[in-house]
C-alpha cells in the first residue's frame, strides 16, 4: 500500500526537523500512541492502539530513523505486531523551503499489512492511512505554532 502527502509549516526547517525527531512530540502526535521509548540513537519502541473498520487492537513495534541528511531528508522504518496481524513499512521524508518562507515536508512511503487487518480492512486501509497521517501532521502543525 502506497502512502504519500505534502504538508506546509509556517516555521523554518530547523524547527520542523527538530520537532519531527523529538520523541516527546512523536509520542504526542502519533495517533493511538500509548508509549514511545527511545532505545538507542534514532531507535524507538512503540505501543499503539489502532482501529481500522471493525478491527482494532494494541500493537507493539519499533521505529528506526536512518539515512539522515541534516535538514534535507531521512527514512523511517516501522514494524509492528498485534493480535490482528502486523505491519511493516518505510517512509521517506523530504524537507524543502516553502514559498511562504516556511517548510514543506513531503512524505512517500510503502506499507505491508498482514493478518486479519489486511483481510478485513484492506479496502479501507488507504483512507485510514491518509486520515492517520493527516491527524499526525495537524498535531505537528499545532506544536509548531506553540
Amino acid at each position: 500500500m502506497k502512502v504519500e502527502g505534502s504538508f506546509t509549516f509556517d516555521a523554518p526547517k530547523a524547527k520542523v526537523w527538530d520537532l519531527l525527531l523529538s520523541p516527546k512530540v512523536l509520542a504526542d502526535c502519533i495517533p493511538g500512541c500509548q508509549k514511545l521509548d527511545e532505545v538507542g540513537p534514532d531507535s524507538y519502541e512503540v505501543v499503539m492502539r489502532v482501529g481500522v473498520a471493525a478491527v482494532s487492537g494494541t500493537y507493539t513495534g519499533k521505529v528506526v530513523v536512518t539515512d539522515k541528511i541534516d535538514m534535507v531528508s531521512y527514512k523511517m522504518i516501522v514494524e509492528g505486531r498485534g493480535a490482528g496481524g502486523g505491519v511493516k513499512g518505510e517512509g521517506f521524508l523530504n524537507f524543502e523551503d516553502a514559498d511562504n518562507g516556511g517548510t514543506q515536508v513531503s512524505v512517500v512511503g510503502d506499507a505491508r499489512v498482514t493478518g486479519i487487518v489486511a483481510r478485513v480492512g484492506q479496502r479501507l486501509m488507504g483512507n485510514a492511512s491518509k486520515m492517520l497521517m493527516k491527524q499526525f501532521f495537524e498535531c505537528l502543525q499545532s506544536k509548531v505554532a506553540q
